[in-house]
């Protein structure tokens, strides 16, 4: 009688998590079908009138001086970093030409002057 005794207190354990799994899992999908009824009904019913605020587009207020002072701002930046990439350019071209000599192939292996 023992040796029946261990695998029927298994089945017995086993079927009570199962069956507690299958009863939360049914309660949780009854509510959330309750829910979805809800707001669907919800949903239907809302009038399809609602008085929104007024768009981010259209509150925007255009200042003319203001977007000019900005366009001339960048312009100014813009033409300052363009500088600044000319002047590291001509460092670089001037460095080579200190180190490798004025020949095109770089390898001239001195000083031209």
């Amino acid at each position: 009688m023992s040796f029946l005794l261990g695998p029927v207190s298994g089945a017995l354990v086993a079927g009570g998590v199962y069956y507690g799994f299958s009863n939360m899992m049914h309660t949780r999908t009854e509510h959330i079908r309750r829910d979805l009824k809800a707001l669907s009904i919800r949903l239907e019913e809302t009038p399809t009138l609602i008085q929104a605020p007024p768009s981010a587009a259209s509150r925007i207020k255009h200042h003319p001086f203001t977007s000019q002072l900005h366009a001339r701002w960048n312009q100014e930046i813009e033409y300052l970093f363009t500088g600044f990439q000319e002047w590291d350019k001509r460092a670089q071209e001037w460095g080579r030409k200190l180190l490798y000599g004025s020949g095109s192939s770089g390898t001239g292996g001195g000083h031209s002057s």
